[in-house]
């Protein structure tokens, strides 16, 4: 449940976002979002994925009930509306801390100077991720401060994150029902999805960010209905 508070900071935080692209229709052609995300070696599948074709009189199928396995990934993404720009994967036993995520922003920026010279030229790159606690730290908010503009971002809201309604249920569908014996597995294959997210996917995504402004707005910040199929 969601305060008042938090509601009215949803509300702003979107009319602030709606009005600046309407002021600047290029602002999000600069934008690169990113986040965090563990993918399991084994995530059991949706109901819809495991759903069965059965006549009347069958009886109903007996399954047995699966966990997520111990052995994982975390994923560290980055994308804009032209496709991938960065990822990396968190070394096992290592927490993503303010150093650390530092370390993935410096690097981040060395592959928008390789792989997107003209935003590197332009020096006008704008980020957008959540409010993890490393994301907000000291440390962080001081590198930020030089070398990128940052998008703000309503707490208790994955569904106003593009990688959370975007290109992480895309990953971990692709993943789930399926058994991997080791962490190379599992990064190998994220690897291979990545590279198979077309650019139009991409772009619609930022639609879809838009959209959800919206309706968020409309809803005077509450969790909109629907929302997952925007």
């Amino acid at each position: 449940m969601l305060t008042q508070d938090q509601k009215d900071s949803r509300v702003v935080i979107c009319q602030e976002l709606k009005e600046t692209v309407i002021n600047d229709p290029t602002l999000l052609l600069n934008v690169i979002i990113g986040n965090e995300c563990v993918v399991y070696a084994y995530d059991p599948e949706t109901k819809l994925q495991s759903s069965q074709w059965k006549s009347p009189g069958s009886p109903r199928p007996k399954k047995a009930h699966m966990q997520k396995s111990k052995l994982k990934t975390m994923l560290i993404c980055f994308f804009d509306q032209e496709g991938i720009v960065h990822w990396e994967f968190v070394p096992p036993g290592m927490t993503v801390n303010a150093d650390f995520y530092c370390d993935v922003l410096r690097r981040l920026r060395e592959s928008v100077q390789r792989k997107r010279p003209q935003k590197w030229q332009n020096q006008n790159l704008i980020i957008h991720h959540d409010n993890a606690p490393a994301h907000r730290s000291f440390n962080v908010s001081q590198f930020l401060a030089k070398n990128m503009t940052v998008i703000p971002h309503p707490p208790y809201s994955p569904n106003l994150a593009p990688c959370d309604f975007f290109l992480f249920p895309k990953l971990k569908l692709r993943m789930k029902g399926r058994t991997f014996d080791t962490t190379e597995e599992i990064q190998e294959e994220l690897q291979r999805v990545l590279d198979t997210i077309p650019k139009k996917d991409f772009q619609g995504c930022f639609q879809a960010w838009q959209k959800r402004w919206y309706h968020c707005i409309r809803a005077k910040g509450e969790y909109f209905e629907g929302d997952g199929g925007i």
